[in-house]
């Protein structure tokens, strides 16, 4: 922090570019931290806030409820995977993830099941900065290890079968819930693994009787190249968890989704098993709106079909790419990443690609770009020109 240079200042933004009170224009190459999925200042998106705002901007959901919260439930309902079929609110993904941890623990008590009360995670994973979740980070790699001593301890794997079904035979009695980004891990250092992990890792927590949680707060809405990540490996989570694309980077909003099988633990006559967590702003009806909007943009407007040529055009630009200090380049969706041999290599990368019109912010050993869907493939590639051209 002391060495950091000062934060630059926005004026505007409209479209993918950002820009600053001294009046440069930057493309943002990484959505505001992948949220901004129809970049800056859409107009359907204001248009839906505004006749929100004109009713009310938020009430409580505590004995009240709202038609934004219901047909954003029911709309989400519609797209995950089949059996997703119960909404909760909150208002950051990283409190989604809170969520579903606390489901998890609660549903076996609720159950009469004593002691399984860990997680199992996968290193190199990130799933927030709240307590709970810093606890399923990697504890040695990851951004939280400095708290390990203060963290609950936690059970982790590398993407293996072989290691999962160990652990499990060994400590699934402790064990409430497996939890993993499917597919791509972020900012634990943008990895990927393939859907037969995520597929067989769901035959295990059903056969060890393990829940199973899909953090798809980054690999949701299209990220992966699907509408979410599961949906490349044919299965349906106990529990799933979305953010940041959700609203588009408009307000922050979470939605923790579960099947009729967690739900229904939850029901009863006694206080007790009623699931107890109430965020101010659950369901705020903003953001409900404006997750509304943008779900209606992304299926009327073929994201799907925007984000496949993305896809197209990362590969052609990145994939085999080589210079000096450079370990790896790989494409995944509409996610591209040029990966060092360590942080030294690409010091001075951010500054050197604002002289080229572009907003990059490495993270750890990585550049990557994980651009607005409404990309130009002009802008595209001038992104991942300066990329590359740091390097040579």
């Amino acid at each position: 922090m002391q060495t950091m240079p000062p934060p630059l200042k926005v004026a505007n933004a409209k479209g993918v570019k950002i820009y600053l009170e001294d009046g440069q224009e930057l493309i943002d190459s990484i959505s505001s931290w992948w949220c901004a999925i129809h970049g800056y200042n859409h107009p359907k998106i204001n248009s839906a806030l505004e006749e929100q705002m004109q009713k009310f901007s938020h009430v409580m959901l505590g004995g009240l409820t709202h038609e934004p919260a219901e047909k954003l439930a029911n709309e989400l309902v519609r797209i995950t995977p089949h059996g997703l079929n119960h909404v909760f609110f909150a208002d950051s993904g990283s409190v989604g993830m809170e969520v579903a941890m606390k489901m998890a623990v609660q549903f076996f008590k609720n159950n009469g099941i004593d002691g399984k009360t860990k997680f199992a995670s996968l290193y190199r994973g990130y799933h927030g900065d709240t307590t709970g979740v810093m606890s399923i980070g990697d504890p040695e790699e990851g951004m939280h290890h400095l708290f390990k001593g203060f963290l609950p301890k936690q059970f982790f794997i590398h993407p293996s079968l072989q290691e999962m079904e160990k652990l499990f035979e060994e400590h699934n009695g402790e064990i409430a819930a497996f939890a993993c980004e499917p597919l791509l891990q972020g900012a634990g250092g943008f990895n990927f693994y393939p859907p037969e992990f995520l597929s067989g890792a769901k035959k295990l927590c059903s056969q060890y009787n393990v829940l199973l949680i899909a953090d798809e707060v980054a690999t949701g809405f299209g990220r992966t190249g699907t509408m979410f990540a599961c949906e490349q490996a044919g299965i349906t989570p106990d529990i799933m968890v979305l953010g940041k694309g959700l609203t588009a980077g408009y307000l922050g909003l979470s939605a923790t989704l579960a099947t009729d099988n967690v739900y229904n633990s939850f029901l009863g006559e006694s206080y007790e098993k009623a699931f107890m967590h109430g965020p101010t702003f659950m369901g705020n009806a903003l953001a409900c709106s404006a997750a509304l909007a943008s779900l209606k943009i992304f299926e009327r407007e073929n994201y799907l079909g925007k984000i496949a040529r993305i896809n197209e055009i990362l590969k052609e630009e990145l994939l085999g790419f080589e210079a000096k200090g450079v370990k790896e380049a790989r494409v995944f969706g509409a996610c591209g990443i040029i990966e060092t041999l360590n942080e030294s290599y690409h010091s001075g990368i951010q500054e050197f690609a604002r002289s080229r019109g572009v907003w990059l912010r490495p993270f750890l050993n990585v550049v990557y770009t994980m651009p607005p869907y409404i990309i130009s493939e002009e802008e595209l590639r001038k992104v991942c020109g300066a990329m590359k051209e740091f390097f040579k």
